[in-house]
This record gives structure tokens, sequence and C-alpha cells, in this order.
């Protein structure tokens, strides 16, 4: 089984995630947005497998800081560019088990896709 899990070292949320892998005896590739960038490949991925509105983080303090012009008129090709340009505004994590992919950290999902 191979799981990768994608964020931001410093969130809460990815340690809270990383420490229930970790407990679990999980192996896990980490990849950072902050030392190795957003990949399109993947966020493309994403966004085609779980919609843009769950892979875009529109509550984040990057998001809102956002221009008005650039929080309208969104679609999957936009959201993409801008998550690209800006890589915290994608959901954290991002975990990928085999090709199966989970947005976000909820210990009862990430149980039921390791299983």
């Amino acid at each position: 089984m191979t799981v990768t899990i994608y964020g931001i070292k410093a969130c809460d949320t990815m340690k809270k995630a990383r420490t229930w892998l970790d407990e679990h005896g999980v192996a896990y590739a980490f990849h950072d947005y902050k030392t190795s960038g957003a990949v399109r490949a993947d966020v493309e991925r994403w966004v085609e497998a779980l919609g843009w509105e769950t892979v875009l983080n529109r509550a984040g303090t990057t998001f809102r800081k956002l221009p008005d012009a650039d929080k309208t008129g969104i679609d999957a090709k936009k959201a993409v560019e801008l998550m690209l340009a800006q890589p915290s505004m994608i959901k954290r994590p991002m975990l990928d088990v085999d090709g199966k992919l989970l947005a976000g950290f909820k210990p009862d999902q990430y149980t039921a896709i390791l299983a």
C-alpha cells in the first residue's frame, strides 16, 4: 500500500493527521507544499476526483485575502490555477492511498480508507 499525505508542516490539522498515521503504524510519504510546491497533475486529479469545491479551501486566510475578482466566477480551471499559485489554498491534508483520495482529516475516514 502506498500512502502519501500532502499539506503544510506547520498546519495544526496536518499535525493531527500525521500523528494519527504514526500512532496507527502507517508508513507514508509527506509532500510539503512550502518546500516542494504543488504539482499540477496532482491538483487536477484531486479536483477531477473530489470536485474543486472540496479541494479549494475557501475558509482559510489566503483565500479570504484574495481580491474580490479572484473569488468570483470560480470554476475547476480557475480553482486549479489559484491553488497552484498559492498552495495554502488547498484543503489540508490531502491523503492518497493507492489512488483513493481524502480531503481533510477525520479519524473514522482514515480508518476506513486504510482498512
